[in-house]
């Protein structure tokens, strides 16, 4: 479960991919994220406009706005559902520390990576993600949550992760992660990509130590 040194752009072939089929196929909530991530990708956050996600997904607005009443609201779900399929493409359970800490890593990098997230990064207005990712305890944070206090459990069992209260330790790794995510292009021209994920893997690994 170690992170590859290659630079990941999960979600490119994502919404590639989901762009490409019939709404039928996909489902209709599908297809509109799907659209709402292919125009926040390609033209920016301000361009996602709900009339222009419908067209994109081949459907009505009325349609959209039975879903969800904003453009905040679709890159709400799409924030969810981005994240939440990270985390599930990667194993953060393991037998000891290491290992989950290795997990963890490679979810900030993908997170790190993601082209809708690094949209709204580079956006001039970043409202919407600090709404979604940092303002709120939303579902995507909840689930990550989850799956980090399942792996700390596993760790404090095999004994390579102090003891401590799972929940509050996962909460201070979702701190340490998503803090280092948010803020690695301010301290990119000093930290390189191979110190980046070093330091992040030994930060974590110092505050889960026995």
């Amino acid at each position: 479960m170690s992170s590859s040194n290659e630079p990941h752009e999960p979600g490119t072939e994502r919404v590639a991919e989901r762009a490409a089929g019939p709404v039928a196929e996909r489902g209709t909530d599908d297809a509109i994220l799907d659209a709402a991530a292919e125009l926040i990708v390609q033209l920016g956050v301000g361009r996602a406009q709900l009339a222009e996600i419908a067209r994109r997904a081949g459907v009505s607005r009325p349609t959209v706005y039975r879903r969800w009443p904003d453009v905040r609201a679709v890159i709400g779900a799409l924030l969810t559902r981005e994240i939440a399929a990270t985390r599930d493409a990667v194993r953060l359970t393991g037998t000891d520390r290491a290992a989950f800490v290795d997990g963890v890593v490679e979810v900030a990098v993908r997170l790190r990576d993601h082209p809708v997230l690094g949209a709204l990064l580079r956006s001039g207005d970043s409202d919407t993600l600090f709404e979604y990712v940092v303002d709120r305890l939303g579902a995507s944070q909840r689930g990550l949550l989850e799956a980090l206090r399942s792996g700390i459990e596993q760790g404090q069992r095999h004994g390579s992760i102090r003891a401590g209260e799972p929940l509050e330790l996962a909460a201070m790794v979702l701190l340490i992660a998503q803090s280092t995510v948010q803020s690695h292009r301010m301290v990119a021209p000093v930290l390189s990509e191979e110190a980046w994920r070093r330091e992040l893997a030994r930060a974590l690994d110092g505050y889960l130590a026995p």
